[in-house]
C-alpha cells in the first residue's frame, strides 16, 4: 500500500482553526452589512429593520461629491498603471534574461515591499516641492500617487499572464510574415487582454480603498470616500458609515468577484 503525503488537512485541529479564521474574518462584515439597516441611530444597539441610513447617505452631498472624486481617481489611476504594468510585463517577458533583470523586477514591486506610510511621506515630500514650485493644488498629485501605488497590483496578473501564454502562437505568426506589430495586435494582445482587464480591475480596488496615500497627498477639500469616512468616524459614528461601507463592499466583492473569472484557467 503506497503511502500517503503529507497533508495540512490530517493534522489535529485543522478544521476547528480554520472555521475559526473564517469567523474572524468574516463575521464583524457581516455585522456591518447588517447594522447597516439599523432603524437606530447607535452602531451598537439593535433599533429595527430600516433602509434610512442608505437614503440619507444617498442624499448627502459630501457623500456624493466624495464618491464622484473617488472613481475619478481610481479610473484615471487604473487607467496610467496598466499601461505602464502592460509595458513593463511586456519588457520584462517577452526578450532573453539580461543582466539587471531581477533589480527592475524588484523596483516595479517596490510599492508592495516597503510599508505604505513609507511611500506616502515620501510622495507627500515630493509634491510638496512641487506644489510650492507651480502653485497647482490639484488632483493631479493623487491621481500620479495612486497610479505609481497601483503599478505592481496591476503587473503581477500582467506578468502571470504572459508568462503561461503560449509561445508558439507568436512564433507561427512570425513565420507567416507578420510585423511585429501585427503579431502584438493580432496574437498578444487578444490573448493578454483577460490579464490586462484582471490588472486593471485590481489597481481600481486598490486605489478606491486607499486611504494612507491619499490622507499624506491630498490637498483641502479633496476627500475621497474612505478619507470621507475616516474624519466621520473621527467626528460622530452613525449607521450612515455602515452604509456607505456596505455600497463600497458591494462594489469591491463585484470586481473581485470579476477579478476571479477573468484570471482563473479553463479546464
Amino acid at each position: 500500500m503506497a503511502e500517503r503525503g503529507f497533508q495540512v488537512a490530517r493534522l489535529p485541529g485543522f478544521a476547528t482553526t480554520a472555521v475559526l479564521v473564517f469567523i474572524a474574518l468574516y463575521l464583524p462584515i457581516f455585522t456591518l452589512v447588517a447594522y447597516s439597516f439599523n432603524a437606530s441611530q447607535s452602531v451598537a444597539v439593535w433599533g429595527g429593520f430600516s433602509f434610512g441610513w442608505y437614503e440619507k447617505a444617498w442624499a448627502n452631498t459630501q457623500v456624493k461629491e466624495a464618491t464622484v472624486r473617488s472613481l475619478i481617481i481610481a479610473v484615471s489611476a487604473s487607467g496610467i498603471a496598466t499601461t505602464v504594468a502592460a509595458l513593463a510585463a511586456l519588457g520584462t517577458t517577452r526578450r532573453a534574461r539580461f543582466k539587471g533583470q531581477t533589480a527592475i523586477y524588484v523596483m516595479i514591486n517596490q510599492p508592495l515591499m516597503v510599508p505604505e506610510i513609507v511611500t506616502a511621506v515620501a510622495l507627500l515630500i515630493f509634491f510638496a516641492q512641487i506644489k510650492v514650485a507651480t502653485g497647482y493644488q490639484g488632483l493631479g498629485y493623487l491621481i500620479l500617487a495612486h497610479s505609481a501605488f497601483c503599478i505592481p497590483f496591476a503587473y503581477l496578473p500582467i506578468r502571470a499572464r504572459l508568462e503561461g501564454m503560449d509561445l508558439s502562437l507568436e512564433t507561427a505568426a512570425a513565420d507567416l510574415y507578420a510585423s511585429s506589430w501585427q503579431t502584438f495586435r493580432h496574437v498578444t494582445l487578444p490573448l493578454l487582454l483577460p490579464g490586462i482587464i484582471a490588472g486593471a480591475m485590481l489597481a481600481f480596488v486598490i486605489s478606491l480603498d486607499d486611504v494612507v496615500i491619499t490622507e499624506f497627498v491630498k490637498s483641502g477639500g479633496q476627500d475621497t470616500l474612505p478619507t470621507y469616512m475616516l474624519g466621520q468616524l473621527r467626528r460622530q459614528l452613525t449607521p450612515e458609515i455602515n452604509a456607505i461601507s456596505t455600497g463600497l463592499l458591494a462594489l469591491t466583492v463585484v470586481l473581485l468577484t470579476a477579478f476571479f473569472l477573468l484570471t482563473r484557467k479553463k479546464e
